[in-house]
């Protein structure tokens, strides 16, 4: 990736008040609410078991269906070096310190140095090893009524929620109606390139597509009305304006079109609104009672409240209503903190699809930042399988250590960056500096600012 984008996934670019107008939103691991359009009948075939041989290269007997938007506009290239295969990055072994009451005591004292620093609100963290588990909130959910943050509440989880899109996918890919070197024209109508673009790239992020949220009549939308719905063919719409950044598998650069397509393409195979496939293939079997796909601004009680400065004047705002549906297959969902504990463990294992089909999720090339790859919806950090989120008023963090057995889940009500890093990687970092010494979380802070350049993720 470029320099000029943020080495995190989550959020928007900020700007000062004045050039707020023309910020470019770069979400980066957040996205996803409204609800799928469309109520075709549910496909009964869609809740059969995962077959024994992934279907990674077989086709489909699904058409095209148009997406809508023009190809058009002017746009610059971006991304790392030509992607190669790799193996995870730090994913050596690691092991993690036992939760003793001197460790517990260090984890308590950091977190409230970091919620100090960083003037998050509030903050939830849960750290499960073998031998134990650490769960504890800091700060308040509510500013103003200043509620105590606990650990039940619900949060905006922002792209997490791709984990979840791509994990769709390849139940698809298990089920052999999808294929994941399958073209996205073979489901897909309209997609600049889309011959030559497959499923495989979108999810990998090595489309080439450029990211809806980087247009600027996007920008000045949302900005204009934060609680506007967007379609999807609307977000795609803003992306096709611009040329491609790339040809596809020969960079990496985090586009939240990618994933808006993915979630198009299961709409198209499965005859469901992405929701309740989501629900369906991946809540229910999981085992995530708590985590939701909205198909609008709703947001189940108990939550926290969000705050964001991503507004058109920079003055801090409360961000808890606003309509996600700019995020949709890219980071509109909801959970809370022991969903999101179960859920690491599944991702990073693999239990819900095939283990060829996992095989292939872990295939990570290096995304040109430090300890950092990328694979299908999915990365890994410093030997950290697992994504974060952000959008405004929340960012998240869910990953899990192989080699430890170990989840590490941090919650927050704020996306307002501190000293050019994001919060979520603040408190993710200063916890496993603790626990697990020699595997680090961590994302490089934006050089030469104290704020960061446009998300990645």
């Amino acid at each position: 990736m470029t320099k000029t984008r943020r080495r995190t996934l989550p959020a928007l670019r900020r700007r000062s008040p004045a050039r707020a107008a023309t910020a470019t939103l770069a979400l980066a691991g957040l996205l996803a609410a409204a609800g799928c359009s469309g109520g075709a009948a549910s496909d009964p075939s869609a809740a059969g078991a995962v077959t024994a041989v992934p279907a990674a290269l077989s086709p489909s007997a699904s058409g095209p269906s148009s997406v809508g938007g023009s190809p058009g506009g002017s746009g610059s290239p971006g991304g790392s070096g030509p992607a190669t295969a790799s193996g995870p990055a730090g994913a050596s072994g690691g092991s993690v310190a036992p939760l003793t009451p001197d460790v517990t005591a260090r984890l308590d004292a950091a977190m409230q140095r970091v919620l100090n620093q960083t003037s998050v609100p509030g903050v939830m963290v849960a750290l499960t090893t073998p031998d134990g588990s650490y769960l504890k909130a800091f700060g308040v959910s509510d500013k103003i009524a200043g509620t105590p943050m606990v650990t039940g509440l619900n949060m905006r989880i922002g792209s997490e929620t791709k984990t979840f899109t791509v994990t769709g996918l390849l139940r698809l890919v298990d089920q052999g109606r999808a294929g994941l070197d399958d073209p996205v024209a073979k489901y897909l109508a309209g997609v600049p390139g889309g011959d030559a673009i497959t499923l495989r790239e979108l999810a990998d992020m090595r489309s080439g597509l450029f990211s809806y949220t980087a247009d600027q009549g996007f920008v000045q939308a949302f900005l204009n009305d934060p609680n506007r719905p967007f379609t999807p063919q609307e977000l795609l719409g803003y992306a096709f304006a611009h040329p491609a950044n790339f040809a596809p598998n020969t960079q990496f650069e985090y586009s939240n079109t990618n994933t808006v397509l993915l979630g198009l393409v299961i709409e198209k195979i499965s005859g469901q609104p992405l929701g309740s496939f989501l629900k369906q293939q991946v809540f229910d079997p999981a085992g995530l009672g708590r985590t939701v796909f909205p198909a609008d601004a709703s947001f189940p009680q108990p939550h926290a409240r969000g705050y964001t400065n991503q507004t058109a004047d920079g003055g801090v705002a409360d961000a808890t209503d606003w309509n996600p549906s700019w995020a949709w297959a890219a980071g509109a969902a909801i959970s809370d903190l022991a969903d999101l504990q179960k859920w690491a463990k599944v991702l990073a294992t693999g239990t819900l699809l095939n283990p060829l089909t996992q095989a292939e999720r872990l295939k990570t090339p290096p995304t040109g930042v430090p300890g950092l790859d990328y694979g299908l919806g999915l990365f890994v950090n410093h030997g950290w399988i697992g994504h974060n989120g952000s959008l405004p008023g929340y960012q998240s963090v869910a990953v899990y250590l192989p080699s430890a057995k170990a989840t590490l889940v941090v919650l927050l009500n704020s996306d307002i960056p501190s000293q050019g890093s994001e919060p979520s990687t603040l408190f993710a970092q200063a916890a496993t500096e603790i626990v697990s010494p020699g595997n680090v979380y961590s994302f490089p802070a934006a050089p030469g600012s104290s704020s960061p350049s446009p998300a990645v993720a």
